[in-house]
Parts: C-alpha cells; structure tokens; sequence
C-alpha cells in the first residue's frame, strides 16, 4: 500500500523538475519517488556489513536470490542490476538498493571494483553469420565477434574492463545444447579468451530444498592473477535430513489458491488426451513426503505443474510464501508485488542455499588462491632482498 507525503519544493526547483518530466514523459511523483531510492540505494552500497570479506556485483539479479547467497559467505554487494520493474521493486524492499536497469547502456568503467562478479543471465543464441565471414578470411575472432547483440556480452566487457578475482553464472541445465551445443561452446571459449580458468556443472536444488530443479554453474578464476594451476570442485554439503514438501506448506491457507471446478476439469481432461496419446503431460499433485516438480516462470497461469491435494476439495496452488520456501528463501523476505508477479518472480529465481553452498566454496578457493599467490610474491621479493644483499 503506498503512503502519501506533502513535499515543498523552491520555485526555481519545481520548474527545473516540472521541465525535467515534460522531456522524459514522467510525473513529479515519479521522478521525487525515483530519486528517493537511489539516494538510499547509494547509502545502502556504500556501507560494508562488519564482518565482510569480499565484495562482489549481482548482475541479472531478479530479486536477489544470488545476494543472499553471497552474504550469506560473506560477501558485501556493490553493485545490481535488474532491468524488470517489479523485480526491482521487491529487490528494494529487502536490500534497500534499486538495481540499475538496462545493462546494455552501463558503463563497464563506471561499476565498482569487485572479487566476485555473479549473475544468472539469460540464454541467447550467438550470430555466427559474421564469425564464419572472418574465419574463411583466415581472421581471427573474439568474444566481441562471437557475443556482440546477447547479454552474455555484456557480462564479457565487464570481465574485461573490471577483471575480478572469480566469477560464478548460472543458467538453464538446456545451456549445455542449446542451440545445437554451440552456444555453450562460445560461452566457454569466451571465458577462456579472457584468461579465466573455468568449471562448470549441472547440479540438483532437491537437495537442499523439496524441488527437483536442475542448473548449471560456470565458476571461473583469473588466470592473470593465479596462473594456470587451478584445481575446483563442486563438492557440496546436502541438507541432512533431506526437506520434504511437508516442510514448506502452509497450515492455513486462503481458499483463492484452490483450484475452481472449471479449471480442475480442464487439467484433468488435458492429462488424459496427452495421456491417451502417449505423452506425460498434465498436473502434477506433489507428494508430502517427496520433491515437487520444477517450479517456473509460468506457475501463475494454473499452478498445474506443483499442486497441493486437498481432502474433499479439488487441489490448490502453492501460495507465494511457499514458492518462496520452495526455492529456500528466508521467512523473513518480503512479497511486496501480486500474487502473479511473486509466482514470476519465485519461478525465476535460485535455489538459495545450493548457490550459497557453491558461494562458499567459490569464496574459499578464491582466499586459498590469493594465499598462495601471496606467499609466492614474498618468496619472490626475500630472493630479491638477498641478491641485492
């Protein structure tokens, strides 16, 4: 619910703003109410929690699955970027910060130093009609030939400008062949193009949450900083004992989430056609005592693919709160949007504790590497220090 406040403004600063607005087609409410968050968006990066050891950006940030994940190792986030408005909008109501929105139109330069970059990008094809145009003329190619017009570029002339110590994307397990394997295939040869050292591997949220949901990570390490003897595993910790459904489901819920009799009727019929057929379409009733399916962007149309059975009534959908469970977010993180917007949200977003499990140990390997490359910098400087003795 928005609260209402009376501002007074100087003469010459109302027709500053009023001509301001008139040019970008906005109202004074908008622009006060944009420039708010930003001034505490910039207060909320510019104080570090005590404590952290790290700092790292959050790039495609949704709302802000992967931010949790990387303070919860320690890290201190100085940098977001979100283009969707509701995303935004509950990215602010938790973290204080309104992310940056085009990435597109960012000034590598501009964004802050950093350890980590971290970002679970879309899944583009690349172009290859130039590339192939330059390799018959026995040219060369780069990232810039090979990603110009995805955002997995964007994500490279970050690298390139800011070279931070690691890095860790995430995306669709479909990444590895998509695209008949070749937009993997100029993912990693883009990395490695830029002197990172990188690993990747699908991994299953189901255990650390009640979800089958597969995703695979690309961790990489700077080669120019640590050399090439790089060695990385993602050697997770799994919850013990394992979350069941049961675990996540609300005691009381609201009767909207059950499932009209019209909608019902058609889920079923639509099981029993493709059923009929052959194919393993249809809803998905979740065992108490077992895993849900994937839980996606588009669970706010029906809800078909995770329902929850009730006794004599026809099934229900999962409420935001429990989506919000289902990817292992705390209780504590706010739902400020619709029910269709959090169901949108909660769809694309992260297994929380798996990718605060893989932060770990990212964080981990990035301190023993910087250890180590420490101790060779002093073995080098006390050979120095006796040759010129």
């Amino acid at each position: 619910m928005a609260k209402q406040i009376h501002v007074r403004l100087d003469d010459a600063v109302y027709e500053a703003l009023a001509d301001y607005n008139a040019e970008v087609k906005s109202s004074v409410q908008d622009s006060i109410n944009s420039a708010i968050i930003q001034f505490l968006s910039r207060q909320s990066r510019e104080t570090a929690p005590i404590g952290a050891s790290f700092t790292f950006i959050d790039l495609f940030a949704g709302i802000g699955g992967m931010r949790i994940a990387y303070e919860k190792a320690g890290g201190h986030c100085v940098y977001s970027n979100e283009w969707n408005k509701y995303s935004q909008q509950t990215y602010f109501a938790n973290f204080g910060e309104q992310p940056d929105g085009d990435i597109t139109k960012i000034d590598e330069y501009s964004i802050p130093d950093h350890d980590i970059l971290v970002a679970g990008f879309p899944c583009q094809p690349f172009s290859i009609a130039g590339v192939s145009k330059k390799q018959s003329l026995g040219r060369a190619t780069g990232f810039e030939d090979k990603t110009q017009g995805t955002l997995f570029f964007d994500i490279c002339r970050i690298l390139k400008a800011k070279r931070p110590k690691a890095f860790m994307l995430e995306n669709v397990k479909n990444l590895c062949s998509h695209d008949k394997g070749r937009t993997f295939k100029v993912i990693t040869e883009s990395l490695d193009e830029l002197d990172y050292e990188v690993f990747h591997q699908v991994l299953d949220g189901q255990y650390f949450v009640p979800q089958h949901r597969e995703r695979i990570l690309i961790v990489g390490f700077d080669r120019k900083r640590y050399g090439k003897d790089i060695d990385f595993t993602f050697d997770l910790t799994p919850l013990n004992p394992k979350p069941v459904m049961r675990d996540i489901l609300e005691k009381d819920v609201d009767s909207k989430y059950t499932l009209s009799d019209k909608l019902w009727d058609y889920l079923q019929a639509y099981a029993a056609k493709h059923k009929a057929a052959g194919n393993g379409f249809g809803y998905g009733i979740a065992d108490p005592d077992g895993i849900s399916r994937t839980l996606s962007a588009r669970y706010y149309k029906d809800g078909s693919e995770i329902l929850i059975a009730q006794e004599g009534k026809n099934p229900r959908r999962l409420t935001p709160r429990e989506c919000a469970r289902l990817q292992g977010f705390p209780e504590d993180f706010k739902i400020p949007v619709s029910d269709t917007q959090a169901y949108k949200q909660f769809g694309n977003s992260v297994v929380v504790p798996l990718m605060a499990n893989v932060a770990q140990l990212v964080k981990n390997k990035m301190f023993e590497l910087d250890a180590t490359a420490a101790k060779s910098l002093n073995s080098n400087n006390e050979i120095l220090t006796d040759r010129s003795a």
